[in-house]
């Protein structure tokens, strides 16, 4: 362990606690003697204060493999449903990039599969489709003929796509799915 001078806005002098943690300096523990005009603006003039904060987070993302502090303060439910009570699990990183969704409608074959499909669309797009899901069926009033209609999702880790990009990775779907599924 060891103790690091540090600035924090309510304190001086100031430190942290840093421990040495699988060969990384984590920082634990950041405190400091209050500042007096915080302590006279509280009735307590005569006193000193100390002010200290655990950093938790930091073991957390360190036992979960959690890149970003921010996180912990996410509503984004691709990663809070990832934990549950009394689970230790590794986290499974989520692109911060917004969704691209494009649609796929066509009339059904007698030998259709979903679970093809979804191979067809992950082989030609690869990593940055997301999910493949039906959005809507329709079956024809007089014929009985069915179509489906499946939403494709498609992220990239790395980078926000634009309308081009995906519209040629789409129309390449398109014509797999042309050969290999209908």
């Amino acid at each position: 362990m060891r103790w690091v001078d540090a600035y924090f806005p309510f304190t001086h002098p100031s430190w942290e606690l840093e421990v040495k943690f699988e060969g990384d300096w984590l920082e634990l523990v950041g405190c400091g003697v209050m500042e007096h005009d915080i302590l006279v603006n509280g009735g307590a003039e005569n006193k000193i204060g100390w002010a200290f904060g655990i950093g938790l987070e930091r073991l957390a993302m360190k036992l979960f493999n959690i890149p970003d502090i921010r996180l912990f303060w996410s509503e984004d439910l691709r990663f809070l449903s990832q934990f549950e009570g009394n689970q230790i699990v590794e986290f499974k990183p989520f692109s911060k990039y917004p969704p691209t969704y494009k649609d796929v409608a066509f009339w059904l074959p007698d030998n259709f599969s979903p679970n093809n499909l979804f191979d067809v669309v992950r082989g030609v797009a690869g990593d940055i489709v997301e999910k493949v899901e039906l959005v809507d069926k329709f079956s024809h009033p007089k014929t009985q003929r069915e179509s489906h209609c499946y939403r494709i999702t498609y992220r990239s880790m790395d980078k926000t796509f634009t309308d081009s990009e995906i519209n040629s990775i789409q129309d390449l779907v398109r014509e797999e799915i042309k050969k290999d599924c209908l």
